[in-house]
């Protein structure tokens, strides 16, 4: 009697880093999609295969990913720059045979420009039955480069929203504030430090302290020690959040600070986070910053890379302390929008086969 086999529903190609405890954006929307997608589909659908491990790797890979493709109606890939360039080739080569659904997850708004040049990749992923953004501005820029199979996926979260009875008032100096992402160059954190001891200097009163979160980049782990040696009594280093407990730290801050240096940047889950726990955000205009931030309702920004500006910013919000307050609970209502559950919800009835 011959046996049959019942394929699942989804194989996910992405950073696990099984066994590591990574907090970087990539591995963390890999896990948060993973588990939104193990709770709608039930864990025996959704198989998983993790990248971490690089070149060591690869070799597996090529075997592994035939058998995979055998046995599921669904691959979504999530790797980054990397990534890319290995898997969407040996999809598309293997999908001949399997003729599965073929789907690419993109973490970041990076992608559009790092196609520019890559005409091969570029004919490869548009074969693919769906790319994912996570904003209009990367679906409009990619669209540019001649995709006809783009969709918008935004950046998501397991929130934990506060309700608004939960929100936390700040009502005098000094003023809380944090980074919540990465700690490298990129992200701007010598600008957020400089700037608060700016401003605390010209007064002379401590307007402002500032609390850094996030894992050390290991490239610029130099960098920051040296950084962190000219701190003054005002500036700290907190050390790591697990991404499901931010809620309960951020909420305790007046204002989010994301002076980003990464133009390209996509939907960062720091910004969802602060919504989350009703705490408006000072950020860099990067490439997609209207696609998630509405000024004067949840936050304020300011000119890419104008370090100027983030000085006036800081100054307004100084200086109108109940204005800001009332952003608390817009940030809340904002932040349904990014929950995990609903917007997984709408990929499953939209895309999944």
């Amino acid at each position: 009697m011959k046996r049959i086999f019942n394929k699942k529903r989804v194989c996910i190609i992405g950073h696990y880093g099984f066994g590591e405890n990574l907090l970087n954006g990539q591995t963390v929307k890999t896990k948060i999609i993973t588990k939104e997608l193990e709770k709608q589909l039930g864990k025996d659908e959704v198989s998983k295969i993790d990248t971490h491990g690089g070149k060591k790797k690869m070799l597996q890979l090529i075997f592994q990913l035939p058998v995979t493709m055998k046995n599921v109606k669904n691959i979504i890939m999530m790797p980054a720059h990397n990534g890319i360039r290995f898997f969407a080739p040996l999809l598309v080569f293997f999908n001949s045979f399997f003729h599965i659904k073929l789907h690419y997850v993109v973490i970041g708004g990076w992608l559009p420009e790092f196609l520019e040049n890559k005409k091969r990749l570029q004919r490869n992923l548009k074969k693919f039955d769906g790319i994912y953004v996570e904003t209009n501005t990367m679906k409009v820029n990619m669209e540019k480069l001649g995709f006809s199979n783009i969709y918008i996926l935004p950046n998501c979260k397991e929130l934990k929203i506060l309700k608004e009875n939960e929100l936390v008032y700040a009502a005098s100096k000094p003023f809380k504030l944090c980074t919540f992402s990465r700690v490298m160059k990129e992200k701007g954190i010598e600008d957020a430090v400089n700037a608060v001891e700016e401003i605390n200097k010209k007064y002379g009163e401590t307007v402002f302290t500032l609390d850094i979160y996030g894992q050390i980049d290991s490239m610029q782990t130099e960098w920051f020690e040296s950084l962190q040696s000219r701190f003054s009594k005002d500036i700290s280093y907190k050390g790591l959040v697990p991404f499901d407990k931010s809620t309960g730290v951020l909420k305790n801050y007046y204002a989010l600070l994301f002076p980003t240096r990464f133009y390209t940047e996509g939907i960062p889950g720091t910004i969802i986070d602060a919504y989350a726990s009703g705490v408006p955000v000072i950020s860099a205009k990067w490439e997609s910053f209207n696609d998630l931030v509405n000024e004067k309702i949840v936050g304020y920004g300011y000119t890419f890379g104008n370090y100027n500006e983030l000085i006036k910013c800081l100054y307004i919000i100084s200086k109108n302390v109940n204005e800001f307050n009332l952003m608390k609970k817009n940030c809340l209502v904002h932040a349904g929008k990014y929950s995990a559950r609903y917007i997984m919800n709408k990929f499953i009835d939209l895309y999944l086969d």
